[in-house]
Order: structure tokens, then sequence, then C-alpha cells
């Protein structure tokens, strides 16, 4: 009982994250949550949970769905997630992972620090980005933050971002998804434990949600260079 209380705990604050900013969720909840469960399913209710999160966030933001800017991050994450898998047994992921960790780290803290004005990147940019995205996530499962920091320097409004980055990452979820029900990769426990939890993560996502409604462009920005800080620092970690 105990152990149900704080994984709802757990994923009430990763859906507090996830409807504030858009993304993040898993970055609160799998190194807390493998403290008493295992990585396996762990991941696996992550990756569920981050998909109802995904549809909660997706609603509140609908209108602000614009499908050119969201196509080529999905067009370019294609080829990405072969290209990474392709190259799966060739790549040192610890060197990609402290790599990336170090990228992360730099560029969120410059961000934080000077507060250079935004590029406005063409969409070039973005089909690179989904490459990165699908070819890393292949790689180390960790594709997300190129997306992000792709978000970051377009000169997006703040729902623009969270709408775009929610719009790729509801479709890579079901993805993964699928994949994952094929391989038969869901531990038995996962569907009891999923549905004991889901109410703490509708709530958390709800209020992350509304409470990102109040807050200006420049607050919604430095909370993300403050979660990439966290997604870096945690590449460090030993595999």
């Amino acid at each position: 009982m105990l152990a149900l209380c704080l994984c709802c705990i757990i994923f009430f604050f990763a859906g507090c994250v996830q409807g504030l900013t858009g993304f993040g969720s898993a970055l609160v909840a799998i190194p807390l949550l493998t403290l008493m469960l295992d990585i396996k399913l762990a991941v696996a209710l992550c990756i569920l949970h981050g998909m109802v999160m995904t549809i909660i966030v997706a609603l509140d933001l609908r209108r602000h769905f614009d499908w050119t800017k969201i196509r080529p991050l999905l067009l370019g994450s294609i080829p990405g997630v072969l290209a990474g898998a392709y190259c799966f047994k060739h790549i040192d992921q610890g060197f990609l992972k402290n790599l990336l960790g170090c990228v992360l780290v730099g560029y969120s803290v410059f961000n934080l620090i000077f507060q250079p004005k935004p590029l406005r990147l063409s969409s070039f940019w973005g089909y690179l980005a989904g490459f990165a995205t699908g070819a890393i996530a292949s790689v180390i499962s960790a594709g997300g933050p190129p997306s992000i920091i792709y978000a970051t320097l377009t000169g997006w409004t703040k729902d623009e971002m969270k709408a775009t980055l929610t719009g790729f990452f509801l479709f890579s979820g079901l993805f993964m998804i699928g994949v994952y029900a094929a391989g038969g990769l869901f531990p038995e426990k996962t569907l009891s434990l999923f549905l004991l939890t889901v109410p703490a993560v509708l709530l958390g996502t709800v209020l992350g949600s509304r409470f990102s409604s109040r807050i200006n462009q420049r607050t919604y920005l430095r909370l993300v260079y403050i979660l990439l800080i966290g997604m870096g620092l945690l590449m460090f970690r030993p595999t």
C-alpha cells in the first residue's frame, strides 16, 4: 500500500511537470520509481502514463496545433529511427550520452545567463531535429532533447511550443506503445498498476496545464531550460 501511495505521488508531480511544460514527466518519474520498482515496469508505466498526459495536454492546446510546425519533426524522425537502429551496434552509448548531456547543460546554462534572441529557424531545421530525435531515441531511448532545443530556437510563443512538442510526442508515443505491445515488453503488473495510478496522473496534468496558462513566456522558457539541465545531468548517470 505504501509503494502504491508513493507511486501516485510521483506520478502526480510528473503530471504537473508535463502539464506545465509539455514534456519532462519521465525525468521526474523514472529515477524515483526505480528506487522501488523494476526498471522495466517503471519504463512501461511511464510510457503509458506519458501518453495519457500527452493526450490531456493535446486536448487543452488543440486550437494551437499547426501541422506545418509538427510535420517536419514527424517526417524527419522516421529515417532517424531507421538510421539509429542500423547504427545501434556501432555507436558507443556511453559516449553519446555524455556528449548529449554536455550539450544540454551547456546550451541551457548559456540561455539562462545570456537570454539570446530566438533564431526563427526554417522548417529544414525541423526535419533535422526530427531526424536527430529519432536516431538518438533508437540508440539511448532519450531522443526528446533535439526537438525541444529546436522549439526553443524558433521564436514560437509558449502555447505554440507546447502544442508542437505535444503533437510530435503524441504520435511518436503511439508508435512506441505499439512497438512495446507487439514485442510483449509490458510486464504483467503494468496494466493493474497503471489503472491504480492514473487518477493521480490526470489530476497532476490538469493542474499543471492550468498553471501553465498563468505564466509568461520568459518564465516558461526558464522552466524548459531547467528541465533540460536535469535531463543533461541524468545522461551522466552510469548505465
